[in-house]
């Protein structure tokens, strides 16, 4: 048996076509253009290229897209001056805050000062505790692009058990709780690095998720026969980047797989436009 790949790259395309229309229905609408604006620090080369394909999508979906540039050495004062200059301006609607942060600057205090309703990354704890609440403003952009995957690929989640390697604020956390919300009624497992047995844990999964920055953890002797599984690694090494899961032998086991580049990733960026145009609609008069 060899695994049906479940290309993100393709849906994305599609969703963000769909979503151009959206968009330009809301500036007919309301005479008002979405817009996201990009916070970068430094010369980190793996958010340089996310920075890039976020921009491109932009454009694609007709958002107003803005990068400011700082300095590594930016000083957390210079760094919440900024964000609360975008916080006051209404002609942004969405602040995305791009990670990892330099060392010296605290991720959690810059991202609980952006403005929970332009928190497009539902970084924010107000966001947060929503997304628990089972009521979110907005859901954090990966767990919702797997979500979609899943769902527009016609993969059952509802008393399915799902496992997740990672338990990250990122990925693991708000999917696990994104797939526990009525509606979605998964059975979830979360594991991390003090759980032991993994693979026994893994094997008993309909639908594994795989978030942990490790190339090819993941096995084929560690996935139960025809189960879909979602990489959501992003690893570069010698012979390229490559994912949490050894995708040439899992293929050959799994039931459904995501690529690595052309997976979640997509998605993920994806999800971000749709949380500005929410953003956006969110804020009008």
């Amino acid at each position: 048996m060899t695994a049906t790949i479940l290309d993100g790259k393709e849906l994305a395309h599609q969703m963000q076509a769909d979503l151009a229309v959206e968009v330009a229905e809301f500036i007919e609408n309301n005479s008002v253009f979405p817009r996201l604006d990009v916070v970068l620090i430094g010369d980190n080369a793996a958010s340089e290229v996310y920075v890039r394909n976020k921009r491109q999508a932009c454009e694609r979906a007709g958002i107003d897209g803005h990068l400011h540039r700082l300095p590594a050495g930016v000083s957390i004062e210079e760094m919440l001056a900024l964000v609360h200059k975008l916080n006051k301006d209404p002609d942004v609607h969405g602040i995305l805050v791009q990670l990892p942060l330099p060392s010296g600057l605290d991720p959690a205090r810059v991202l609980q000062a952006v403005n929970p309703l332009k928190d497009v990354d539902a970084f924010h704890p107000e966001n947060v505790g929503l997304l628990v609440q089972g009521r979110p403003r907005f859901v954090p952009c990966t767990p919702h692009g797997i979500v979609e995957l899943l769902k527009r690929r016609s993969v059952p989640i509802a008393g399915r058990h799902v496992v997740i390697l990672g338990r990250s604020d990122i990925v693991g956390k708000p999917l696990a709780n994104l797939l526990l919300q009525r509606g979605t009624d998964a059975t979830v497992t979360v594991c991390h690095s003090r759980t032991p047995d993994v693979g026994r844990l893994t094997r008993l999964a309909d639908i594994l998720v795989v978030a942990i920055g490790r190339p090819r953890f993941v096995t084929a002797e560690m996935v139960q026969p025809g189960a879909a599984v979602i990489d959501v690694g992003m690893n570069r090494t010698p012979e390229g980047l490559v994912g949490d899961v050894d995708f040439e032998s899992v293929r050959e086991v799994a039931g459904m797989i995501t690529p690595v580049p052309g997976g979640v990733g997509p998605l993920t960026v994806t999800m971000l436009l749709h949380n500005t145009l929410v953003a956006a609609r969110v804020q009008q008069p």
